[in-house]
């Protein structure tokens, strides 16, 4: 599986361009560009419109002064994802981000029956506007459920499309570690995805939350020990982390194991899902009153008070 270039980072792109131009139009579009980048990741972080738009407003105030002194791209999106990151993590819904505990990897995975009753149903698929809009609905859901600090990684990573070196700056980890978070996160939201959408109740009693336990051994349909030893791999192998001697020995499990493949169908679909979530966008009036707000003060301090204009 290939990492994509983010939308988000074309749009940086293409801000900074826009900023060098220096006229009127160009400013206007380019801090436009600015406000969508900062809100969608703050929506998908909060998960509440109204910490969204005051962390977009907060983030691009904050970010005007520096504006005119970055050259790179790179530099830019680091920059803007880490003080809207911060801030994201102050919100006065301060009540979303209580301590958690950490996503064990051991209760993400799947026992030995679920995996049999998900190698008989296979991946639920999206086919309708309708269905579609379900799977964004609990896809968000799920999301907003993950401890914030994987939530943090999936959204900059599968959602932002940022490579781990990125989402390590940003974040203060280190690249392992930011592997580690990512593919619990990916795991976590995969199963809140099938407890939604699985056609077997059995499925959908078994998934817990990060602070359950789920049942003594006895009490458990135990996981082949083969399968269990290739899972904590599995995000590694999708997005070709791996070298080709551990690639050999998770395929050759693959093609002798029908759930354990099924299971890595449903992981991938649930990644695809992630990369093709639509952006939200903020309201038109808060993001119309920003603008005029933003375009004035960088005017002021680029030239006096007025735009130089190519015209």
């Amino acid at each position: 599986m290939c990492v994509r270039v983010g939308k988000m980072r074309r749009e940086i792109e293409q801000a900074l361009a826009l900023l060098a131009q220096k006229d009127p139009k160009s400013l206007e579009e380019a801090l436009a560009l600015l406000q969508g980048t900062v809100f969608s990741f703050s929506m998908k972080v909060c998960g509440q419109r109204q910490d969204a738009e005051d962390t977009m407003q907060e983030v691009l105030v904050k970010s005007l002064p520096y504006l005119p002194k970055f050259q790179s791209p790179r530099a830019l999106l680091v920059w803007l994802y880490r003080v809207a990151k911060n801030r994201c993590l102050m919100s006065r819904r301060r009540s979303k981000f209580a301590s958690m505990p950490d996503l064990s990897l051991d209760e993400l995975m799947p026992d030995r029956l679920e995996l049999e009753l998900l190698s008989k149903g296979g991946p639920a698929t999206p086919e309708s506007q309708a269905i579609r809009n379900q799977w964004a609905r609990h896809l968000r859901e799920a999301i907003q459920k993950l401890p914030p600090q994987y939530r943090i990684i999936l959204v900059l990573r599968d959602m932002e499309g940022l490579s781990d070196d990125e989402v390590a700056e940003i974040t203060g980890l280190k690249p392992g570690n930011v592997r580690v978070r990512l593919h619990r996160a990916r795991l976590f939201v995969r199963k809140e995805l099938a407890q939604q959408h699985s056609p077997h109740p059995a499925a959908k009693q078994r998934t817990t939350r990060p602070n359950q336990t789920a049942g003594t051994p006895g009490q458990r349909h135990r996981r082949p020990g083969s399968c269990k030893a290739m899972f904590a791999e599995l995000s590694n192998y999708l997005d070709e982390q791996l070298d080709d001697s551990m690639c050999q020995r998770i395929e050759q499990h693959l093609n002798g194991c029908a759930p354990c493949e099924a299971f890595l169908a449903s992981l991938e679909s649930t990644i695809d899902h992630l990369r093709q979530l639509p952006a939200d966008q903020p309201r038109r009036t808060v993001a119309a009153k920003l603008s005029a707000k933003l375009l004035r003060t960088y005017s002021s301090q680029l030239g006096g008070g007025k735009l130089i204009s190519q015209d």
